[in-house]
């Protein structure tokens, strides 16, 4: 691999794209609801979802990078098909998943300007497929995620300043909180790194020419920095919503995310809110589309040929599916229960890899980050069982 600005680039893209990928709508608003349900305990469950995502992306980057395969790949040479059914779980949770996260643009066109939601979604679509036309898409792709990233960061700091938050309690109640629950720790390791984003950075890289033993110490820097940038986002984001709801603010029933901001600054900060949540949910169309179109680019030629083309056909049906139908509160909970299952599976088809010199020939995977990926994968095992429950949700 080499070494300089091409290289750096590279990387600092790849976790970004990562880290966007899951600063979604839905990010938002699970940060809001859980801030305001457990208060500065919340910050211990923050705390444990970032160890537990460290060590599922570094588990899974570095297999990838050794291995010079796309996951799904490795998959199949783990077990014959097993490639196949992941593809398909992630290629499906994808399309649901883009049209929430598409809705999502429409929604904060709609806080920052009052135009009609669908016309804010088909302006975004406009905007991420223009990033897939330009010629070097990848440079710009990494660009894109950087820029706003880093801006989402900056204006949720302000509120989080503004709102004055108990440091003190936050750090007493990182080790000593006075609830804990399971079920929020599973909903954010599946917000964070579930579903497609556990390889939207590393299929980046792979796209980028970044594979070898060579390069999986860097790969295992640029999955770090992902998880660290998320990580700043929903601190911030939680500092924020803490101020507010120590205070006795009751948030928002339809859009709790937005109270903070609002409850700061005002109507400035209601529309700052709404460009939040553009920049979140537009990297997260993004991101998605493209790590949703690479799980399939494998197993079909005609995808991997024209691969960008794919993407942007990819956009414009999410978007058509929205404008027409509005948000599929249906598709959204069949992809969360998808969702679920997809990590223990790639988790652990990964593990596998890891034992396996055919695949990852003379690189020597750390056995220390073997145990510490059996434990995640337990632990993610069972949140996926328990998600599955949501599909009855279906049938009611």
């Amino acid at each position: 691999m080499k070494r300089g600005k091409y290289s750096s680039s590279m990387l600092i893209g790849a976790a970004f794209l990562m880290a966007t990928s899951a600063i979604g709508p839905g990010f938002l608003t699970q940060t809001a609801v859980f801030t305001e349900k457990y208060l500065a305990s919340f910050s211990t469950i923050i705390l444990i979802t970032i160890i537990v995502d460290i060590i599922a992306q570094v588990n899974i980057w570095r297999i990838i990078i050794a291995a010079g395969k796309y996951g799904q790949e490795i998959a199949n040479d783990v077990f014959h098909g097993l490639g196949y059914f992941i593809a398909f779980l992630v290629f499906i949770g994808g399309i649901a998943f883009n049209i929430g996260n598409i809705a999502g643009t429409g929604m904060a066109f709609n806080t920052m300007f009052g135009i009609d939601p669908r016309i804010g979604a088909a302006i975004s679509a406009i905007i991420a497929i223009a990033i897939f036309l330009s010629k070097e898409f990848g440079n710009v792709m990494d660009r894109f995620a950087q820029v706003l990233g880093a801006l989402m960061i900056l204006l949720a700091t302000y509120v989080a300043v503004a709102a004055h938050p108990s440091v003190g309690e936050v750090i007493i109640r990182t080790v000593a909180p006075k609830k804990i629950e399971f079920l929020p720790i599973i909903t954010l390791i599946g917000g964070s790194v579930g579903g497609y984003i556990t390889f939207a950075g590393g299929h980046r890289l792979l796209q980028g020419g970044v594979k070898g033993i060579e390069a999986v110490n860097n790969a295992t820097k640029s999955a770090t920095l992902g998880i660290i940038v998320a990580a700043i986002m929903r601190y911030v984001l939680f500092f924020g919503a803490l101020g507010i709801a120590m205070k006795g603010v009751k948030f928002d029933s339809v859009n709790p995310a937005a109270t903070p901001f609002l409850t700061v600054a005002g109507t400035f900060g209601y529309k700052m809110f709404g460009l939040v949540l553009w920049a979140a949910a537009t990297t997260s169309v993004v991101g998605c589309s493209f790590t949703s179109l690479s799980f399939i680019r494998t197993f079909f030629k005609s995808v991997d040929k024209y691969f960008e083309r794919y993407i942007i056909w990819f956009i414009v049906f999410c978007t058509v599916v929205f404008v027409i139908v509005g948000k599929p509160v249906t598709l959204l909970i069949f992809a969360g229960a998808i969702n679920g299952l997809i990590l223990p599976l790639t988790l652990g088809s990964m593990l596998l890899a890891s034992r396996n010199k055919k695949i990852i020939r003379d690189y020597q995977h750390p056995t220390i980050f073997t145990i510490l990926g059996i434990l995640v994968f337990i632990l993610t095992l069972y949140g996926g069982i328990s998600s599955l429950s949501e599909i009855a949700q279906l049938f009611k």
